[in-house]
């Protein structure tokens, strides 16, 4: 089972050219899995809070796009928050691991890559069933 030291910014390569930069992401080539969905949340009110679930075997990269906004990620016994504002960073997020995001910027685009269609019986959306998952695995 992961813990929130496993879920790290990975740094994602920058083409620069002299019209622009330019970052190509490729299953296996610098994404560890499959990218199965493509999503992004924006015009996000400043002050509102998103997440509050995990998976039970999604992983996930996490781009600030445009703007920033904060991760707060939990394994049940530690939590950690995790800034993004680069679109040359990814937050990988491992399955098993509770995520909310708060303090949006105005304008902020968060784009996800996600290994895995959207299946519901994956998500845990009880914060006391994900204890009790991390507890007894």
């Amino acid at each position: 089972m992961f813990n929130i030291e496993d879920c790290n910014i990975v740094e994602l390569p920058i083409a620069h050219t002299e019209n622009g930069n330019i970052t190509v992401l490729e299953n296996q080539l610098n994404i560890p899995f499959d990218i199965k969905r493509i999503y992004y949340l924006y015009d996000v009110p400043m002050n509102a809070e998103r997440g509050g679930h995990a998976h039970y075997e999604l992983q996930q990269y996490v781009i600030a796009a445009s703007g920033s906004f904060t991760f707060i990620l939990d394994d049940g016994t530690n939590k950690k928050e995790v800034f993004l504002n680069h679109p040359n960073k990814a937050l990988h997020i491992k399955p098993g691991i509770w995520r909310e995001m708060k303090d949006f910027s105005s304008g902020s685009i968060c784009l996800v890559l996600a290994s895995m269609k959207y299946t519901e019986s994956d998500y845990i959306r009880d914060y006391r069933e994900f204890l009790n998952y991390r507890k007894n695995g």
